[in-house]
C-alpha cells in the first residue's frame, strides 16, 4: 500500500528513526527541543585547565578542599563583566588581559585565570602557593 501525501511541512519518519527517537526520550526524558517564549538559559562558566588545580593538590594535599570549594563557585558562576567576579569575591585582582588573580584558602594560594566573559570561560593560567607566586609575573604566565 502506498503512502498517502503528507503536505510540505509533513513527512514520513521511518520505523528506525522512530526507534531511535523512542531510546533517546527513554535515556534524556521528555525534553523540550523547541524553547517557550521568555525561557531563561543559564550559561555557566568553563573551567579550563582543571589538571593545573589537579596537579597543584597532589602536590599540596592541604590545598584540596580550597581549590575544590573555589572550581565549584567558578563552575557555576555567570559573570558577565569583572564587577561580577568582585561581587562573588572579595579578594581578587585584576591585570591586563582579562586575567584575574584569586586569593584562595585564606590567602594561602594564588590562582591566576584568564576570563573570556564573551565565551563564558575561565582558563587557569597558574596555581601556586603564595610563595611562589611572588616569583611569577601574573601578566605573563
Amino acid at each position: 500500500m502506498e503512502q498517502p501525501a503528507l503536505g510540505p511541512r509533513r513527512r514520513h519518519i521511518p520505523a528506525r528513526d522512530i526507534t531511535a527517537l523512542q531510546a533517546f526520550f527513554s535515556i534524556f526524558g521528555n525534553i523540550a527541543l523547541v524553547p517557550e517564549l521568555g525561557t531563561h538559559y543559564v550559561e555557566c562558566v568553563n573551567v579550563v585547565s582543571i589538571k593545573r588545580l589537579q596537579e597543584f593538590w597532589a602536590r599540596h594535599p592541604k590545598a584540596k578542599p580550597s581549590l575544590s570549594g573555589w572550581y565549584k563557585i567558578v563552575k557555576a558562576a555567570e559573570w558577565t563583566s569583572p564587577q561580577d567576579i568582585r561581587d562573588q569575591f572579595n579578594s581578587v585582582d585584576f591585570v591586563s588581559d582579562n586575567r584575574v588573580i584569586f586569593d584562595v584558602g585564606g590567602n594561602n594560594y594564588r590562582v591566576v585565570a584568564r576570563v573570556s566573559y564573551t565565551y563564558k570561560q575561565v582558563l587557569v593560567k597558574f596555581v601556586g602557593t603564595h610563595k611562589e607566586y611572588d616569583d611569577i609575573d601574573p601578566e605573563k604566565v
